[in-house]
């Protein structure tokens, strides 16, 4: 998929710290595409990769699971929807999948946040699955969690107004990093993030990728915001598995 991607003059850079941030049509409408993302940190001031497109892709988003076919077949296997049945998802609809590269050298960080800032539903019942398809470990930019964070409320939100993004802010206390654990995993390992866990992940300075495939569901008792980011186009509504 990779290989077959052309960005043309397009290259569209994922970024979480939000000095960085930048909000584009490219992204804000992949809610229902597949859509590729560049690494901060792999261009050249004059715009030139710094190295192959294959090492310089960050994510690949946000509709994998309905659109490929290898995709689709993994997330609505029979383990997965058992899966979020046993968590007590009810009439579950699958929202969001990205592959996520977490390149050698120069994977960039994803700051501390909750899905829920992004991913928005009244009441709060998300779930990511985050499945590790190589170990994930300090050296390679592994995920880190505040054990027990999920209980403190949501801190923010990322929403859309008309004229453009932005946040809103319920507790603009920081977040408490020293209380950060590490989630090292081996390749095949499932992480399951609740919507509220404040979670991170550092650069990834290393010469060993760390490859992941997280896709986010939701209930479909649960009223899914209508100015979250992630939209989808009434010709391609959600689907369950």
């Amino acid at each position: 998929m990779v290989s077959a991607f052309d960005p043309g003059e397009l290259k569209s850079i994922f970024s979480t710290n939000e000095q960085n941030r930048t909000t584009d049509d490219y992204f804000l409408e992949s809610g229902d595409k597949i859509r590729f993302f560049f690494e901060e940190h792999a261009f050249h001031s004059d715009g030139a990769l710094k190295q192959p497109k294959e090492q310089s892709i960050n994510k690949i988003g946000h509709a994998l699971h309905d659109l490929e076919s290898l995709f689709d077949t993994f997330s609505r296997s029979s383990k997965v929807r058992d899966l979020v049945s046993d968590l007590g998802v009810e009439d579950p609809l699958l929202l969001q999948s990205m592959y996520i590269f977490k390149q050698p050298n120069i994977g960039g960080e994803v700051t501390c946040h909750q899905d829920s800032t992004f991913l928005y539903t009244e009441p709060t019942n998300i779930v990511g699955l985050w499945f590790a398809l190589e170990d994930a470990t300090i050296e390679n930019g592994c995920l880190w969690a505040i054990p027990g964070g999920h209980s403190t409320g949501l801190k923010s939100r990322w929403v859309r107004t008309p004229n453009g993004m932005k946040f809103e802010i319920y507790d603009n206390t920081p977040w408490p990093e020293e209380a950060l654990v590490p989630l090292e995993v081996s390749k095949g390992a499932l992480i399951l993030l609740h919507g509220l866990l404040p979670h991170r992940s550092y650069e990834n300075k290393s010469s060993k990728s760390r490859h992941a495939y997280t896709l986010h569901v939701i209930s479909g008792r649960a009223t899914y915001s209508a100015n979250n980011w992630l939209q989808r186009s009434p010709a391609m509504p959600l689907r369950g598995f």
